[in-house]
């Protein structure tokens, strides 16, 4: 019985040695495959950067574009209309089928959790599935976000792949080109409060353009391929558009010379006037039903006072599928520096109506009328930071906390803290004994415009010193006024 113990004891101990030596060498295979690994990492190059068609702002950038932001969500408003939000991305199927060929340029993503979803390529589409989804039919929104296209980007000329949008629009069923004119006057509303130069709005209509195919014998199933040819003529001249329209698009040659000579004009009231008596294009019911409108937009941008940034132009035709009526765009004449030459921005500014997109939605077809116009306030930017005449402030701190001597943080922190709950921006460097000189060079290069030094003697005489760290003019106030000196003095400013 002993030696069956002893036997069974060595064949546990056998085992046990043969399980440590195998746990062993795993563990040895494991660690020479991480640190393999690891070598693979290390030796791999990492590229750090932005991607394609993306940038950071930094803080001077910023403290361009947040102002803005601000003047264009204060004209929204100034026009009655409460802000939404909806989420960056959609399911594909929202997206799908509503930008014509623009289509190609939607960010399509991974199936996640059963769904497949886009990144939203605009503003409008969302609206409209906001508006479907919840039974809305008279509403007017902004919104602010961003938008995702897989463009060539042109960096410098603002044309991105992320960038930001600001929408407005108006859904409901309204008198005609009321609602139209508003947009138009908005973006003239914007573009003058940003203090931009010489601006123009083209306006069109679809309806005038559906009439002018009709009239000149493009087949009714092609009538928005040749539109988004037409939508090119502001970047490429008719040559190039008609050759596209004829090898590409399989439309006559004749038939795309008519084409030309319509789309080449450009006018106001008197062009309007003119069409209205052309026997071509008054065969078409719905050509000289847009001709009527649009002459009704161009009194009612009268009435508004931006009929003089406004021109009718045949050659505008927004490549989106879903635009039904009036649609404009507004280009900006000033130009940025790229590759050594002097590029136009373009467009600053677009949009439409579009009466059936939100019946897309609707399980009966329920179309709501809507009509909007978005701010391409990217391009905006690439102008104003091209041409930014100084350097703008980053922060927005209105007093610089200083002490002269050592060992003053804790007097310091309850000046900046007794400034702060006042209202006013304050700030102090975070070292506990900071130079002075160090200081005041931090006040400069931020352009701070007061500072308040304390030292030992300042505060046995319960004084401060208040200095103007442009002028540095300086000048000894009680402590228990300063509050009301700071406010003062800062009201100069």
């Amino acid at each position: 019985m002993k030696n069956q113990l002893k036997h069974q004891l060595r064949v546990v101990k056998s085992s046990t040695s043969v399980l440590v030596k195998k746990m062993t060498s795993v563990d040895a295979a494991t660690m020479t495959h991480a640190n393999g690994d690891a070598k693979i990492a290390q030796s791999a190059k990492l590229v750090v950067k932005t991607p394609k068609g993306t940038r950071d702002h930094n803080p001077h950038q910023m403290s361009l574009r947040d102002p803005v932001f601000e003047k264009i969500k204060a004209i929204f408003k100034r026009f009655g209309a409460p802000c939404i939000d909806t989420p960056v991305f959609e399911l594909k199927e929202i997206l799908t089928g509503k930008y014509g060929e623009e289509s190609k340029l939607i960010y399509d993503l991974e199936d996640q959790g059963g769904e497949k979803l886009s990144l939203r390529y605009d503003l409008t589409v969302p609206f409209a599935r906001y508006l479907a989804m919840n039974k809305i039919t008279n509403f007017k929104r902004y919104q602010i976000s961003k938008v995702y296209r897989r463009d060539n980007p042109a960096m410098t000329r603002g044309r991105f792949r992320e960038f930001y949008q600001c929408d407005f629009d108006i859904a409901g069923k309204y008198d005609t080109m009321i609602a139209d004119s508003e947009c138009v006057a908005i973006i003239a509303s914007i573009l003058k409060a940003l203090g931009l130069p010489d601006f123009t709005i083209k306006i069109n209509h679809r309806l005038i353009l559906d009439g002018i195919f009709d009239v000149c014998g493009v087949p009714v199933d092609k009538f928005r391929t040749v539109c988004s040819s037409v939508d090119k003529l502001d970047k490429s001249p008719w040559e190039e558009v008609r050759k596209e329209i004829t090898e590409q698009k399989g439309i006559a040659e004749e038939v795309a010379d008519k084409i030309g000579k319509y789309v080449k004009l450009n006018g106001g009231k008197e062009l309007i006037d003119e069409l209205l008596e052309n026997e071509e294009l008054n065969r078409s019911t719905s050509g000289k039903q847009g001709l009527e409108e649009m002459k009704l937009l161009l009194q009612y941008c009268d009435f508004l006072n931006v009929s003089q940034n406004v021109v009718f132009d045949l050659s505008l035709a927004r490549g989106l599928d879903y635009y039904t009526g009036v649609i404009y765009e507004a280009v900006l004449k000033a130009t940025v520096v790229e590759n050594g030459k002097n590029v136009g921005i373009g467009s600053v500014a677009g949009g439409g109506r579009y009466d059936n997109l939100v019946g897309m939605f609707d399980p009966k077809g329920k179309p709501v009328p809507c009509v909007g116009v978005s701010i391409g306030v990217e391009r905006i930017f690439a102008y104003l930071e091209a041409n930014a005449a100084t350097k703008p402030r980053t922060t927005e701190t209105q007093v610089l906390v200083c002490s002269a001597q050592k060992n003053l943080l804790e007097p310091k922190m309850k000046i900046v803290t007794e400034l702060r709950e006042a209202d006013i921006s304050a700030e102090i460097l975070y070292k506990a004994n900071p130079k002075i000189l160090a200081q005041l060079q931090y006040g400069e290069e931020n352009q701070i415009p007061l500072a308040i030094v304390i030292g030992n003697s300042e505060i046995e005489n319960n004084v401060v010193k208040v200095k103007n760290i442009a002028t540095r003019e300086e000048e000894e106030i009680p402590r228990e006024r300063l509050i009301e000196e700071i406010k003062e003095r800062l009201k100069k400013i």
